[in-house]
């Protein structure tokens, strides 16, 4: 047991963070959400700046860290107070959301890898971004199965064997257009038909799901090759295409009716221990690594634009601990008298100040939503209020 004089140190160390956050402003509202699960409310006025914030440990089991695409479709926006609404009716508690990646206005589809409860919903070499200095892939959050947390530049690495030769996925659920040659893999979550490609030679085959082995998926080919995109893709499996005059359209159209086909669909890098990706969320950029501030890198590493980078918005962003047991997930208020937004640098000094060793930047602008126990409680900085977005990060109280 720690002497009295041992257990009074520790507590007055442990107090010391939240003494500094005083003299700079106020705890607005601080409480538990659920064991393991910490809110709180706070302002600080060198800013002036008000943060909302949420602490999890993810050393609890009764804990789940998920991701959520809007109305539950690969494309489209939804408020993330609608999106915790939704999924609170199949009975599980959503503690805290926030906003995720960043979208397509318009389509509503996100710009990065999105992996959910373990599936492949959209992967990609480099970033859909309308935005980058230079093509590249962006940074993502991500949890594997044993519900570590990830941080880094995924891209997909994708291959499917067929009579021991394997075809190069590029990219799932996502057109390669704009290239000579390239292959992608059509699941349901795409839609009813694969896209339509007028531009390139076009080979497509159909695959029912035939289980898995390991982290590999397992297909067999049904039916004919067809030589024109938009071919209906099946609600149980998928459908692989091939554009282009080059090696990889032989390869498809080499599958014959009845082989089994073999799909992996991993990160590179891998992730530690040879772990699947359970959850994968994209941002943009990087902001601490290994608790260093290196938003101010994020121009020539990630190809930010400085009216987002250098300039003060309203920021959603995620990170965690040292030792990986603490998840730190802020959204600060901008625009506004009373909170003037961060900078990109301003943000990673205030995660690392609240604990975080790596973190990244999620969309923010307009977009910055926190949702506690169902209600909204920053206040966002468009006049029509919360906006529509792509998807959302969430804690859950599982209850297991």
């Amino acid at each position: 047991m720690l002497s009295l004089r041992k257990t009074l140190l520790l507590g007055l160390a442990c107090a010391i963070p939240a003494r500094m956050h005083a003299q700079r402003g106020d705890t607005i509202a601080a409480r538990e959400l659920a064991p393991g699960v910490a809110y709180r409310q706070f302002t600080d006025t060198r800013g002036p700046w008000s943060m909302y914030l949420v602490r999890v440990d993810l050393r609890r089991a009764n804990l789940e860290i998920r991701d959520s695409r809007a109305a539950d479709r690969l494309k489209g926006r939804e408020r993330v107070s609608d999106m915790v609404r939704r999924i609170n009716t199949t009975g599980v508690r959503v503690l805290a959301a926030v906003n995720g990646d960043f979208f397509d206005l318009k389509s509503g589809e996100n710009e990065n890898n999105q992996v959910i409860a373990g599936e492949w919903w959209k992967g990609l070499k480099v970033t859909d971004s309308p935005y980058d200095t230079y093509d590249n892939a962006h940074v993502q959050f991500g949890m594997d199965a044993a519900r570590r947390p990830l941080m880094d530049r995924f891209i997909l690495d994708g291959k499917a064997w067929d009579r021991g030769v394997m075809t190069p996925i590029i990219t799932l659920n996502f057109n390669p257009s704009g290239n000579p040659e390239g292959t992608a893999l059509y699941t349901s979550r795409y839609g009813a038909t694969t896209p339509r490609d007028t531009v390139r030679q076009t080979a497509e085959v159909s695959l029912a799901s035939a289980g898995r082995r390991g982290d590999t998926l397992l297909f067999v080919r049904r039916g004919a090759v067809s030589a024109s995109s938009g071919s209906h893709i099946p609600a149980d499996g998928a459908v692989l295409a091939a554009y282009g005059t080059g090696a990889r359209t032989k390869e498809v159209q080499a599958m014959a009716d009845g082989d089994t086909v073999r799909v992996l669909l991993a990160t590179l890098p891998r992730i530690p221990r040879g772990a699947a990706p359970a959850m994968i969320i994209g941002g943009w950029p990087r902001i601490l690594r290994d608790g260093e501030n290196v938003a101010g890198d994020a121009a020539t590493v990630e190809g930010t634009i400085s009216r987002n980078a250098e300039a003060r918005h309203p920021r959603t962003s995620v990170g965690f601990s040292r030792d990986s047991s603490t998840l730190f997930i802020l959204a600060v208020d901008g625009r506004s008298e009373n909170s003037g937004g961060m900078t990109l640098v301003e943000l990673a000094d205030m995660m690392r100040q609240l604990g975080a060793w790596q973190a990244m930047n999620f969309d923010g602008g307009g977009s910055t939503t926190m949702v506690i126990d169902g209600k909204l409680v920053n206040r966002p900085s468009d006049q029509a209020g919360e906006r529509p977005v792509g998807n959302a990060l969430l804690v859950e109280d599982v209850k297991r």
